[in-house]
């Protein structure tokens, strides 16, 4: 009796070509850079103490003492002010402060002038104002209304009239962090302070510093 035979399945080899996959890559990419809006470069306006022998006195910006706070970064995070331009000869001028809210900002938010009035909180009052407006408003505020606006306000120059502003001067020692000093410039910015400078360390702030025993 003869056999029968044994039926074999064909195998039939599966090949999957991805070629196609290459030109819808390639479109993908294509459309999500036409579509994602690229994130803006984040800039910090920095007012630095000038060079220029040749400027007129004209346009010199004098500050009053009582209109200028002395800031120190130094360094292990620690922080401390003079009211005014430091007085080299007393080492108590320098005061330790803390960061944040309830240190150096509340130094800068509370400091009087001469002439009793605190420029800081005001100004800050009236920037929180122009925010509202632009929050209610936003259609009368655009960036380039609201940015003339602001820096108006920086200029002491107020709805009820013109008050005095704060020049602040940063003084950062060799063993002073890069975050305490950008730390530093955010006060700045939160504070709404218009002139601010970053000033080396003379030979007279490191004696004032060492009679503190401040690094």
């Amino acid at each position: 009796m003869a056999k029968k035979k044994e039926s074999r399945q064909k195998k039939m080899n599966t090949r999957v070509d991805f070629t196609p996959m290459v030109d819808m890559m390639m479109l993908l990419i294509t459309f999500f850079m036409l579509c994602t809006s690229l994130a803006k470069p984040q800039t910090m306006n920095l007012t630095m103490p000038s060079n220029d022998e040749n400027i007129q006195d004209k346009d010199r910006n004098a500050a009053k003492a009582s209109q200028t706070i002395t800031i120190f970064v130094c360094g292990n995070d620690k922080i401390y002010h003079v009211d005014g331009i430091p007085d080299y000869n007393n080492p108590d001028c320098l005061k330790e402060t803390t960061w944040g809210k309830d240190g150096i900002r509340d130094v800068l938010i509370s400091h009087k002038t001469e002439d009793g009035s605190v420029p800081v909180a005001e100004i800050m009052a009236a920037k929180i104002k122009l925010d509202q407006k632009k929050l209610a408003h936003p259609e009368q505020y655009p960036d380039s209304i609201y940015d003339a606006e602001l820096a108006r306000i920086k200029k002491g120059e107020l709805e009820d009239g013109k008050v005095p502003t704060m020049t602040i001067i940063i003084k950062c020692t060799d063993e002073a962090s890069y975050k305490n000093m950008v730390d530093a410039l955010d006060e700045m910015t939160i504070c709404s302070i218009g002139t601010y400078v970053i000033d080396k360390i003379n030979e007279d702030d490191e004696k004032l510093l060492e009679k503190r025993g401040i690094k």
